[in-house]
């Protein structure tokens, strides 16, 4: 169950990264400005919103990779608690031989006919061409 809600975490914060680094914009993007990056009386402060986006962006990177630290760990412990095989999981295995099926004899009244005779292979004379 663990490993369930860590892997839909990781989900979301794999979405949220990428959203956050797609809103980021180059130093050299005039693009950028049109989401208020240079002014100073924007919500995220007078120092924009690339210093919030880019702490932003780290964090969910460092979560992102402990995350993915912690689901291998898991998903490790796991395969190693598992059986290797089908039959080292039970302990009370009972090999029972099953009984063998009478033979029936063939139906009265019907011939099976004379047994086939085996293909032999051409007797080789002692003459070469």
């Amino acid at each position: 169950m663990l490993v369930s809600i860590l892997t839909a975490l990781q989900v979301v914060l794999c979405i949220v990264l990428v959203g956050l680094v797609l809103l980021q914009h180059g130093k050299g993007a005039d693009a950028g400005a049109g989401f208020g990056a240079g002014a100073s009386g924007s919500v995220f402060g007078a120092g924009g919103s690339a210093t919030f986006l880019s702490r932003t962006t780290a964090i969910l990177a460092t979560l992102f990779f402990l995350n993915c630290i912690g689901l291998s760990y898991l998903i490790e412990q796991q395969i190693h608690r598992a059986p290797t095989a089908l039959l080292k999981s039970t302990s009370t295995v009972v090999h029972r031989k099953a009984p063998a099926l009478p033979l029936r004899p063939p139906a009265a009244g019907k011939d099976l006919g004379p047994a086939p005779v085996p293909a032999q292979a051409p007797a080789k004379s002692g003459k070469t061409r």
